[in-house]
């Protein structure tokens, strides 16, 4: 085994440099792994680890060209005879930062058995460059404040995207450069600088697709992957993201209804409360809310479109789903009121934004059916307006990145392991999307978590997909069986 084990790498100069050459050509450049002494977090003491940088091509078709610098963890396995195939994670978004899970490695089941990598995706907070979009962030805050006159929005996004865009590629910045292919790439990269010859996989919601790539282009190393709340590569979520929230709400009442106390406090609560979206969606509800900045009470009006975010909650907080939509229906705005404090809140800085841009951009926009996106942002009565799409297609185009070729929207076939992990509640990664895959993963398990929603590895309240992910890792042919799966039964809804 090849693999620069942790133990070797902690005594070595922070000034150290691996790296590996892929070609005879002197000019040919070669990915570095750098270590470094000053981390992205601070890390426990007792947590053995190493840190330091993949530096890689940004644009891979110019070997002279800008090179990017990617944060990564590798940390020391708890057991005293840590396997020898790490794990390598990578979260989703795209957009969000892996660097935050640093500082829980104290939670991670992995780690009893094996090494762990933390992964930074290109354009992402800790990269560098970071593709920041602190321009984005002021447009969401204008857009939302009380008086900001709601048929200029979209030109209010649009001069965001423009001014964003073009300081980055003031900046130098290659655009076109931050997609799922590259993120891929990059991992291939690491995978081979630190001579590491078999690894796992876990990915979660958008990382899934980096795992799609990498199980099509980059096979040979894999030992094993788990797809957390899979994206597929061949779904165009921007044509079925409303549809996909309302099939999830709809299974949450079927099983109100089949509880016979959720059901008796809140009987026929899907027809009262489509209903009761439809009409403010006609006569919108006004809520007042006093603003923290000079005390003066501001007069929001919310549609349908607004109010079924009040069933936007994580697994932990699926059980008073019934109970908050009685409050609104019963004129309680509580809830709602405190909601809305947080547009108040000042602008960030739009962190990740623009890798988002332009992977929504380049991989999901061109593929889509803006005939179909106009379609479902009018077909349902209740939440008429509220439009599929994560971007509008004026903002793709002025984002103007080149779209990825066909095959990035084409299902990836494979006998390589995989688990598949789903939330039964997840509106955004649904279930049907994992049955799918699973018929092209020939050696694929699925796991559904009853009442669960996105993302059930990261359940800090119930680790039990955790374990039964790695579980997976440790024994990839065959699905598992925790004993904690048995004990997940369909929510107990709270009624008074």
């Amino acid at each position: 085994m090849k693999y620069l084990s942790i133990r070797n790498l902690m005594v070595i100069s922070s000034l150290f440099v691996f790296s590996t050459s892929f070609g005879q050509n002197t000019n040919t450049f070669s990915p570095k792994f750098k270590i470094s002494k000053k981390t992205t977090h601070k890390i426990k003491k007792e947590q053995e680890y190493t840190f330091g940088y993949l530096e890689v091509l940004e644009n891979r078709d110019k070997p002279n060209g800008n090179t990017i610098k990617l944060p990564v963890y590798i940390f020391k396995s708890r057991s005293k005879n840590p396997k020898s195939d790490p794990i390598l994670y990578t979260v989703g978004g795209p957009g969000y930062t892996s660097m935050r899970a640093s500082t829980y490695m104290q939670y991670y089941k992995y780690l009893d058995d094996r090494d762990f990598i933390l992964f930074e995706q290109r354009g992402t907070q800790y990269a560098n460059p970071s593709l920041d979009c602190p321009e984005w962030s002021k447009a969401i805050y204008q857009s939302n404040l009380p008086g900001t006159d709601q048929t200029k929005t979209d030109s209010i996004f649009q001069k965001a995207a423009k001014e964003c865009g073009e300081r980055l590629r003031m900046k130098g910045i290659d655009l076109n450069s931050y997609t799922t292919n590259q993120i891929a790439a990059d991992i291939n990269d690491l995978m081979n600088v630190l001579e590491i010859e078999a690894y796992n996989l876990l990915t979660m919601s958008y990382s899934t697709k980096i795992g799609q790539v990498l199980i099509r282009d980059y096979p040979d190393k894999i030992r094993s992957v788990v797809m957390d709340s899979p994206l597929p590569l061949e779904v165009n979520y921007d044509e079925e993201s409303v549809n996909n929230l309302l099939e999830s709400l709809d299974k949450l009442f079927i099983d109100c209804e089949s509880d016979t106390d959720c059901n008796n406090a809140f009987p026929n609560i899907k027809n009262r409360f489509y209903a009761y979206l439809e009409e403010k969606t006609k006569r919108p509800l006004q809520v007042k809310i006093e603003n923290p900045e000079d005390g003066n009470l501001e007069t929001f009006y919310l549609k349908g479109e607004d109010l079924i975010q009040v069933v936007s909650t994580s697994t932990e907080g699926v059980p008073n789903i019934p109970f908050e939509i009685n409050k609104l229906l019963n004129n309680d705005l509580s809830s709602v009121k405190q909601q809305l404090q947080y547009i108040f809140q000042k602008p960030g800085g739009g962190i990740g934004m623009g890798m988002r841009l332009s992977v929504w951009c380049a991989e999901e926009n061109p593929f889509n059916s803006q005939e179909t996106i106009a379609t479902e942002t009018t077909k349902y009565p209740a939440i008429k307006g509220l439009s599929p799409a994560v971007f509008d297609n004026e903002v793709c185009q002025i984002w103007s990145v080149k779209r990825v070729s066909g095959i990035e929207n084409q299902a990836v076939k494979s006998n390589i392991p995989v688990l598949l992990i789903s939330g039964e509640y997840d509106e955004f990664t649904p279930v049907k999307w994992a049955e799918a895959m699973s018929n092209n993963l020939t050696n694929s398990y699925h796991l559904i978590f009853k009442g669960w929603k996105h993302g059930p590895t990261t359940n800090w309240s119930n680790p039990c997909a955790m374990q039964a992910a790695n579980d997976f890792f440790n024994n990839p042919t065959e699905k598992p069986k925790p004993a904690c799966f048995e004990q997940i039964k369909s929510p107990e809804f709270k009624s008074e």
